[in-house]
């Protein structure tokens, strides 16, 4: 299905009626300030916005339009954003297009030449949502190699890294352990198309002592027991990605050490006094709080902010609905296959206790589950008991009138995971008709 919804924001009441004429052959959505226009594109995810730049409080100005602009593209990167203004034009459009707008018109406007316009804008979108997703059903997999997800909170995580990958800055992942911290900065590294290796350290795993020689390396005799010279993992990634996984517990003065390479790209092995230049790009993550870490000194303020050049911070699995039983699936058939077991898939019992279940160790739990079970399954099928989650399933405990919208898209993308994406499946477990279900998919652009 291709979304044709477009967002108009625009504070001019005569010019929002003439585009809403214009435009009758899109469903049109019109705003008049940032916060109504940050509203609308959160509940109703338009393909296309025409942004006028001088919006209240500065209509003389473009201030507040660059600022609507900025948190567009950061809640929906793939947006189509055309900007339109009056003031400073050449200016203005050279600095939209910097920051992310797809094009630019200036005022006043020719509706014939913006429509245009708008409808290669919708055209292009339609195009790269087709194309990403003839890439995914090529590889199996998303484009960050692995990450199996429907949600739009995972989908966002995803379309982010995808978009700073090609770009030379740091970046920092926060979220709970299990969240696939490492598999999104390999995915990173992959899209960024450096040529280099893929190295990655846990910090927390290596004592105090030895983690300043595994990251910088050392020159033979520098130490008892220093046979010869070592490379450390930060020249291993030469020219490719260091993933520095739980950077929240480098001690302080390995830290010093840290900020200087990544202010000046060299470092000295341990016993050398040779600097050697590094090109590598560092990637890191950490499931604590690492601000309370600033606030508290037990973290370097100068060096987290080389680090989180871009911050990006990865849902729960709980916060992710339809994954658990996406995952779940997927899971099952590769472990299956590597343990040559006759289990074949999952009952509709498990089905809806994964649903229900709260997962608090995250897909690292949920692995672990399924792998026990497809272990311990005595038939063709896991069931709930396999899994240890017996009892859990809530069954049909939603409560649609409290949070009908929300309840009814979770509904219908857990509905669609149990079905394997068949529609009269998907509309037999919901209780509701075919045209229904269509009709409901098409109003939260829900697609299999």
């Amino acid at each position: 299905m291709t979304d044709k919804t477009l967002l108009i924001v625009e504070d001019d009441l005569a010019l929002q009626r003439q585009l809403r004429w214009a435009y009758d052959g899109y469903r049109v959505l019109v705003a008049a300030t940032r916060e109504e226009a940050l509203t609308l594109l959160r509940a109703e995810e338009p393909a296309v916005v025409t942004l006028d730049l001088g919006l209240p409080p500065d209509p003389d100005g473009t201030t507040e339009g660059f600022a609507t602009l900025a948190e567009m593209l950061a809640l929906k990167p793939d947006l189509k954003v055309i900007v339109a203004s009056g003031h400073g034009a050449r200016e203005s459009a050279l600095r939209a297009i910097a920051e992310g707008a797809w094009d630019f018109y200036a005022k006043p406007i020719d509706i014939d030449a913006l429509g245009l316009i708008v409808a290669r804008a919708f055209h292009v979108h339609a195009l790269e949502a087709e194309n990403r997703r003839l890439a995914a059903a090529a590889e199996g997999k998303t484009a960050l190699g692995g990450i199996i997800t429907a949600s739009p909170e995972m989908l966002k995580v995803t379309r982010t890294i995808e978009r700073v990958a090609s770009a030379d800055v740091s970046v920092m992942l926060l979220g709970a352990s299990g969240t696939g911290k490492e598999l999104l900065a390999r995915g990173l590294h992959e899209t960024s198309g450096r040529k280099g290796a893929f190295v990655a350290i846990n910090c927390a795993a290596i004592p105090e002592t030895l983690l300043e020689s595994e990251l910088f390396g050392h020159e033979k005799g520098a130490f008892t027991g220093a046979v010869k010279t070592t490379e450390g993992k930060i020249e291993q990634a030469q020219g490719g990605t260091l993933f520095l996984d739980e950077i929240g517990d480098v001690p302080l003065p390995l830290q010093v050490k840290l900020l200087r390479f990544l202010q000046e790209r060299v470092i000295e092995r341990i016993g050398g006094r040779k600097p050697i230049a590094v090109d590598t790009r560092i990637v890191c993550a950490t499931h604590r709080d690492i601000d309370a870490m600033v606030a508290d000194q037990s973290f370097r303020e100068d060096l987290y902010y080389r680090l989180a050049e871009i911050v990006v911070r990865i849902p729960s699995l709980a916060e992710r609905p339809g994954d658990p039983t996406l995952l779940a699936k997927a899971l099952v058939k590769r472990h299956a296959a590597q343990m040559k077991s006759a289990v074949t898939g999952l009952t509709a019992d498990a089905l809806a206790a994964i649903d229900a279940h709260p997962w608090p160790g995250n897909v690292r739990e949920l692995e672990n589950r399924v792998k026990r079970a497809v272990i311990m399954a005595e038939g063709t099928r896991i069931a709930a008991a396999d899994l240890d989650l017996d009892g859990e399933a809530d069954g049909d405990a939603i409560n649609l009138r409290a949070v009908r919208e929300e309840a009814d898209r979770k509904a219908i993308r857990h509905a669609l995971a149990r079905s394997d994406n068949n529609i009269s499946g998907t509309a037999r477990l919901l209780g509701i008709s075919r045209p229904t279900l269509y009709d409901l998919m098409r109003a939260y652009d829900l697609q299999p």
